[in-house]
């Protein structure tokens, strides 16, 4: 039976932890593919072009939306992020499990386009461990941190559009979560019909003794 990739997208509150979950599961498991989106936020000190984003221009990202290379992109908190298709694509006909990181407008856009995506939302144990997550950054003031706040509380409005909810406290154990769940939806029916199909044909000619 071939493995085909599936896309996987992973939500969650701004501060609660989603790129260190996605970076364990990544090294821990090599045939994730963690997509690059492309963002118009400037870099924070340590990220390079094209590893932890593609940085644009607004100028740039709006091109990208006239020529449609974009699975989706929303806005969020000043600055546009998105998805390029291209990369997306190839990896999961290369049969690697897609994972996309990002918000949740984008989120519901990706589910539209591909019904079968799997939607995952990251939250904390408590909103006072968000907060101190947020305040030992070190790369935001008290008015942004306070925006993220606030972006969560509308967030929180619609986390049950996922599928399922990742409680991130122990990063071990929610690596070995994420992972369970990623691996099960490879075993749906409706992602097996064509070898459901096949085993069938097969009963039939053998019952028939072909």
């Amino acid at each position: 039976m071939n493995r085909k990739g599936i896309l996987i997208v992973v939500s969650g509150f701004s501060g609660v932890g989603k790129g260190t979950l996605m970076k364990c599961l990544t090294e821990r498991y090599g045939h994730y593919a963690l997509s690059i989106s492309a963002t118009t936020r400037p870099p924070r000190k340590g990220e390079e072009d094209g590893r932890e984003y593609f940085f644009k221009t607004k100028e740039e990202f709006e091109q990208l939306i006239k020529e449609e290379r974009l699975i989706e992109y929303a806005c969020y908190c000043g600055n546009y992020y998105g998805t390029p298709c291209d990369y997306v694509e190839d990896q999961m006909e290369q049969g690697r499990d897609v994972i996309l990181e990002i918000e949740l407008q984008g989120a519901l856009k990706v589910r539209q386009k591909y019904p079968e995506a799997l939607l995952l939302f990251v939250m904390p144990p408590d909103a006072q461990t968000l907060l101190s997550r947020l305040q030992t950054r070190g790369t935001e003031t008290e008015d942004v941190i306070r925006a993220r706040l606030e972006r969560a509380v509308e967030e929180s409005q619609d986390v049950e559009k996922y599928d399922y909810m990742i409680i991130n406290d122990d990063l071990e154990q929610s690596v070995e979560k994420l992972h369970s769940l990623i691996e099960s939806q490879h075993y749906k029916m409706s992602r097996n019909l064509d070898f459901v199909r096949q085993i069938r044909k097969e009963i039939k000619e053998l019952a028939k003794g072909e």
